[in-house]
């Protein structure tokens, strides 16, 4: 794809974000009324305002769009470009006013995210970044982490995960574990190279990982499915198996980590 057309998607994605910053302004995190959909999912007034924001704001005619808070429209399957969105990833440290959630936006063509943005409202962070211009954190260049071993390393780890004890088997690896929430804000940290690594070991829905995948790779480093396969979105069903991204030396040995340490029938939707 021309790098004309990455710089105007970034661009579009840039002033999406600038628009739903002044929405996370009319609220205090920690101190928001949330309602539970099925699977006990918190979902607040901000959810629901910033997408609304960002579908206004980024979605055209010849454009697909998949949201964690949308109505699903199966004719995103007939488009090249969809828009793959979560509009508050890390809702429930949102409610709690834990300052780990953000606003994950990915442009994918023809399956593959190309282009993302993230921006956390709490720590004023963005991370912008496509696959032929590379990654930007607060405005300046970044890339994935350099490290060559895990020795020492910084994994980045579901909270929730962690609190079930699905780390546990990872209590004697040589690398260092550091709980969070949100998902695309983690991948996000690990695209600027602020953390070294991370993997989470249940399913996640396109709209969890697509602009954070786009934002790793954009930045050099990998992203794999817990079944060792590349990132594809806009399927039918937008739940996929566990995800592992890093930096780009460290593939081989995650990839050797994980395969001893979980089980085949768990990498499976």
């Amino acid at each position: 794809m021309p790098a004309q057309s990455h710089s105007e998607t970034l661009h579009r994605i840039a002033a999406a974000l600038d628009a739903v910053s002044v929405i996370f302004a009319r609220f205090t995190p920690g101190a928001i009324q949330a309602e539970y959909k099925s699977g006990h999912d918190p979902v607040t007034e901000a959810d629901k305002a910033v997408d609304a924001a960002l579908r206004k704001e980024l979605l055209r005619d010849d454009e697909g769009w998949l949201s964690e808070e949308s109505v699903d429209d199966l004719t995103r399957l007939e488009k090249r470009r969809v828009w793959v969105v979560d509009p508050l990833d890390g809702t429930r440290e949102f409610v709690a006013g834990i300052p780990e959630f953000c606003v994950s936006v990915a442009m994918v063509e023809n399956g593959r995210p190309v282009a993302g943005g993230i921006c956390n409202p709490a720590t004023k962070e963005v991370f912008l970044g496509s696959l032929d211009s590379g990654l930007t954190y607060n405005g300046k260049p970044a890339q994935a982490s350099q490290r060559k071993s895990l020795e020492g390393a910084v994994i980045l780890a579901s909270r929730s995960e962690t609190k079930r004890g699905e780390w546990k088997q990872f209590e004697n690896a040589p690398f260092k574990v550091r709980r969070m929430g949100s998902v695309a804000y983690k991948l996000a940290l690990v695209s600027a190279g602020l953390a070294d690594a991370t993997f989470t070991l249940t399913p996640k829905n396109e709209w969890d990982v697509a602009a954070g995948a786009a934002l790793v790779e954009s930045a050099g480093g990998f992203v794999r499915t817990l079944d060792n396969q590349p990132l594809l979105c806009n399927k039918r069903s937008p739940l996929l198996s566990g995800l592992v991204a890093g930096g780009s030396f460290l593939r081989d040995q995650l990839r050797a980590l994980l395969s001893a340490h979980v089980p085949a029938s768990s990498r499976q939707p």
